[in-house]
């Protein structure tokens, strides 16, 4: 199983506190005894680096970068997937979807990738499979 990992769910995993922390530990869980193979792109990561540094401090990053990233295949987001996503987010003019979303969905397209660690609903709007798959 090859799967994309949103910020979303890095959040959530690494957030004691967020409403999603049990779910995404047990989903988190489940993917290394698996050993699937986990991918983001680097816009996951700038994003994610900046949300733990603004809501969780440093120790967060650190940890996201020692423990996690390691583990992340990393697809760099080349300049023809980069111009994809600018227009689908116009296209889209949804002030609630993000860039980094849509830059996802491209990626996951470019790797042909169908499911999603999210606690997101846009990716499950663009037709891909979401992991938890409640809201």
């Amino acid at each position: 199983m090859r799967i994309f990992i949103d910020t979303s769910a890095f959040f959530a995993y690494l957030d004691a506190d967020d409403g999603h922390h049990e779910r995404a530990k047990r989903a988190w869980t489940d993917l290394i005894t698996s050993e699937a193979g986990l991918f983001c792109n680097n816009y996951v990561i700038v994003e994610t680096f900046a949300l733990l540094q603004n809501r969780l401090g440093m120790e967060a990053v650190r940890v996201f970068d020692e423990d996690i990233l390691p583990l992340i295949n990393v697809e760099w987001v080349n300049l023809s997937e980069h111009k994809a996503a600018v227009s689908a987010l116009f296209a889209a003019s949804r002030k609630k979807l993000s860039f980094v979303d849509c830059a996802s969905f491209e990626t996951m397209r470019h790797l042909k990738l169908d499911s999603v660690l999210t606690f997101d609903k846009h990716f499950e709007e663009q037709g891909f499979k979401c992991i938890p798959n409640s809201w």
